[in-house]
């Protein structure tokens, strides 16, 4: 028995050994292998040999190129090609809580709680297989489909990292060999959203490949990127908003765009920057980096300096003229990716440093002009992210908030570990509390899409107020949208609606990440099973109308890919062995693809 246990343990070896030298090599520098996928085992044999297992039958695919060679364009207007991919990160700091197994009974509490947000995707996955299969969305009610991302099969790309970290390997490699014969060349729309192409198609390519280091993915990203990199032919070197898809593979350039949200040039960092990384090849870096510096040159220039207004001019080259801030919608991934891209960067660089600077003053200003406490009955400490508008006669705090801004809880706590601040680690941790309270405030356990709250009177609104039915009347009359049935607290729910969005479970994820507090494991249950119920439909699931109404209400023939890319995946990984995904070793970006971060 000793010389045969030696033998199986000499094979591994041989075998371990044989897959780092067919690796690239920066990604077979960096890799570290996830043994388990439940929440019961994190190392041993049994797990080792289940690695081994999905690893060994990686089947060999062959990507067919596209109609049209993207990297075949020659540029009117090429982008410089410095500064160069700053060397990989010697440190970080360490980002994720140190867990312990869990005890037998916690753990099949978890297995039990995984299988079934497994279960809900499987149904989702099945359908979109079965009905829009290589199209970009699924109709969940009618079973019909929409190409609304250029017709590459957004949904199908969107989910790949997520079939891999569920183990559904024969899944994974069906849809990789569908991915291989994606053309890249060709479009159904005329004109190709950068912001969409790059979270979604870039993003999640990257990560598949990150996982699965299967060639045909990073073949199919670089294919991707080059396409990408075209919308910065243009004659200030400022990225277009919508690539004209025929033009641009004429190289003549392109014109950018006089107004765009600022989100959009500011969410390309992460994707561009792992493709430099990966493929060696720092044009994609420099071309985002001359992007970057433009809003890292103007963020003390705004009206609320540390932040940039929701719209700016790209053609201008003005990113300060606008008076309306958020870290909500049409800003929320340009801050989002700022910390972000010092995790993966480093602030070793010249060119770098900028993102640990412009991210700790965006952090210090929004602490102090966008989030406050809202005035509710049981006075719990939270706080809740707001809008500020800049006039003539100051700043005005406007307690309007959404969905979308519910992934700031999440990144301010990873702020707190990047930067050692104790304090954006506390503020993260209230506002997440703060979209769990939203959630179960209503009839269906789901928070609104918009909404407004009660500022707690005072200066020091921050420092908590007592529930006065007499302010919150008078507050609520002045809203025309108030109704009655409206949870205590709330003054309006804009837009009741519920469309499957990620942002709340993914700041409480990362909080449970960080923190190890199983409190925020059981908050991500109450919510999964509130959004499990209500958008459940035939097929898969499906956004609601209103998460005040019984049920919420009617629901809309829509399913947008990030349901499977980000809220499932995030509500899974809640539950998964902690070492799945480790933010120690990976950054995950606005869509929930997790990056790889290089080592040396």
């Amino acid at each position: 028995m000793a010389r045969l246990r030696t033998r199986h343990i000499a094979l591994c070896a041989i075998i371990v050994l044989g897959i780092f030298f067919f690796l690239p090599r920066e990604y077979a520098s960096s890799y570290r292998p996830h043994f388990s996928y439940g929440t019961s085992h994190r190392t041993g044999t049994f797990a080792l040999a289940r690695y081994m297992n999905d690893r060994s039958h990686s089947p060999a695919i062959a990507a067919k190129n596209s109609s049209f060679d993207w990297s075949s364009v020659r540029f009117t207007h090429p982008p410089p090609l410095e500064p160069t991919l700053p060397p990989p990160v010697a440190r970080r700091p360490r980002i994720q809580y140190h867990f312990e197994p869990d005890h037998a009974n916690i753990a099949a509490i978890q297995e039990r709680r995984r299988l079934e947000v497994k279960r809900v995707f499987q149904k989702s996955w099945a359908s979109y297989r079965a009905k829009a299969w290589m199209k970009d969305a699924l109709k969940p009610i009618s079973g019909e489909y929409v190409d609304q991302f250029s017709g590459w099969a957004a949904t199908l790309v969107d989910s790949l990292d997520t079939l891999w970290m569920m183990g559904m390997r024969d899944e994974f490699y069906e849809a990789v060999e569908a991915v291989a014969t994606i053309d890249f060349g060709k479009s159904t729309a005329a004109t190709v959203n950068t912001f969409e192409t790059c979270i979604r198609y870039l993003g999640g390519l990257i990560a598949a490949y990150d996982l699965s280091g299967h060639a045909v993915l990073l073949q199919k990203a670089v294919e991707v990127g080059d396409l990408l990199y075209a919308g910065f032919n243009t004659e200030n070197g400022m990225p277009v908003d919508f690539i004209h898809f025929e033009t641009a593979k004429e190289g003549t350039g392109l014109q950018v765009e006089s107004q765009v949200v600022s989100a959009s040039p500011g969410t390309i960092t992460l994707e561009f920057s792992r493709l430099s990384q990966l493929t060696g090849n720092s044009k994609y870096y420099a071309a985002v980096s001359q992007v970057m510096d433009l809003f890292y040159q103007n963020q003390n220039a705004t009206r609320l300096p540390g932040m940039w207004p929701m719209t700016v001019s790209m053609s201008k080259k003005d990113v300060v003229f606008g008076y309306q801030f958020t870290i909500g919608g049409n800003a929320d991934s340009l801050y989002e990716y700022l910390p972000k891209a010092h995790a993966l960067l480093g602030s070793a660089d010249a060119s770098s440093v900028k993102y640990e600077i412009m991210s700790r003053f965006f952090m210090d200003t929004a602490m102090e002009s966008l989030f406050f406490r809202p005035m509710i009955p049981g006075n719990e400490d939270i706080l809740i992210s707001g809008n500020c508008d800049v006039l003539q006669d100051g700043a005005h705090l406007d307690p309007e908030s959404e969905h979308l801004s519910c992934f700031i809880g999440g990144l301010f706590a990873l702020g707190g570990r990047l930067f050692s601040n104790d304090e954006y680690l506390d503020v993260g941790a209230k506002l997440a509390r703060g979209c769990a309270y939203a959630y179960k405030s209503f009839p269906t356990g789901i928070m609104p899409e918009r909404y407004n709250m009660v500022i707690c009177p005072g200066e020091n609104h921050r420092q908590g107020c007592s529930w006065n039915e007499t302010a919150f009347a008078a507050e609520a009359a002045n809203r025309p949208e108030y109704k009655e049935e409206l949870p205590k607290g709330f003054t309006t729910a804009k837009d009741p609606r519920y469309i499957l969005r990620p942002e709340a479970i993914e700041s409480i994820f990362i909080l449970w990440r960080i923190t190890g507090d199983a409190s925020y494991r059981e908050t991500a249950w109450e919510m999964f099973q509130a959004v499990a119920k209500a958008t459940d439909t035939k097929y898969a699931n499906a956004a609601i109308m209103d998460v005040n109404a019984a049920g919420g209400g009617a629901k809309e023939d829509y399913m947008e890919s990030f349901w499977m890319a980000e809220t499932l995946k995030y509500f899974y990984l809640c539950f998964a062995d902690t070492d799945l995904i480790s933010l120690d070793d990976f950054v995950l970006n606005t869509e929930a693809h997790p990056f790889r971060l290089s080592k040396i």
